[in-house]
């Protein structure tokens, strides 16, 4: 499909997990495309990598003026850097708050404050952020990963608000668990790792953790001509888990 030719696209966090995934695909659609990411060595071409901190307004604004001048404009930019945080409230100190919230919401505002100005002057803009299921489902030992991501979806809406009449279309894509790099490391530090998989998996409905390409395939979708009336949504790729409520398997019966 070449759906996205012609079309510049900039996500930040892509050299791995669903980041990577996305920026291949917005490339095998035919955007041009460019990688914001704190370690972008070793992208395949066409991708084009540049080094960023989206917690430094700084490096940020170098690397998306950058990163328009070398793709000679840009109208998508997919909102994808963020990190992950385990615990109840009573278990990540001030500054591990502090961090999550300033990369996982402040990197976001940060990416679209610089990317606006190019976006403006596009005919096709869209900018997608990458929620999580874990913005609208109460899921345990998340609480801060959670508050950040509700804020993500809270300023997706009023972002969408904001830059409607600018042209400017303002989504975002909430996946359930996804088979990335951050839940391997979250598996493998479990006591259990298989169990503990297994766990994330089966509270899905469709019983398995979702892809990265499968997110990928949302946010491509997102942020293509093909979704110009679309704006202010989140959409969920997240095996049924936000609106899915299965009653428990059948015992077998007697052989």
């Amino acid at each position: 499909m070449t759906e996205l030719t012609g079309l510049r696209a900039l996500v930040t966090g892509g050299a791995s997990g669903i980041g990577r995934a996305t920026a291949l695909l917005l490339a095998e659609r035919g955007a041009g495309v460019a990688v914001l990411d704190l370690e972008p060595d070793g992208l395949p071409e066409p991708l084009l990598a540049f080094r960023a901190d989206v917690s430094d307004g700084a490096s940020v604004r170098e690397a998306v003026g950058s990163a328009a001048a070398r793709l000679g404009g840009l109208d998508i930019l997919v909102n994808n850097a963020g990190v992950g945080a385990v615990g109840t409230v009573a278990d990540n100190d001030d500054a591990e708050w502090h961090r999550v919230l300033d990369v996982n919401v402040l990197g976001m505002v940060r990416s679209s404050r610089a990317a606006l100005p190019h976006l403006r002057r596009s005919r096709d803009a869209a900018i997608v952020n990458l929620c999580s299921i874990a913005a609208t489902a109460g899921l345990p030992q998340r609480a801060l990963y959670a508050a950040s991501k509700g804020a993500v979806l809270s300023l997706t809406l009023a972002m969408a608000a904001d830059h409607i009449r600018e042209g400017i279309r303002v989504n975002c894509v909430s996946p359930g668990t996804a088979d990335t790099p951050w839940v391997a490391r979250l598996t493998e530090t479990a006591p259990d790792p298989v169990a503990e998989r297994t766990a994330l998996a089966a509270r899905q409905p469709m019983g398995r953790l979702v892809t990265a390409e499968e997110v990928a395939a949302a946010v491509a979708y997102l942020a293509s001509p093909a979704a110009a009336a679309v704006t202010g949504t989140a959409l969920a790729v997240d095996g049924g888990m936000a609106g899915l409520r299965l009653r428990p398997p059948r015992p077998a019966g007697p052989a």
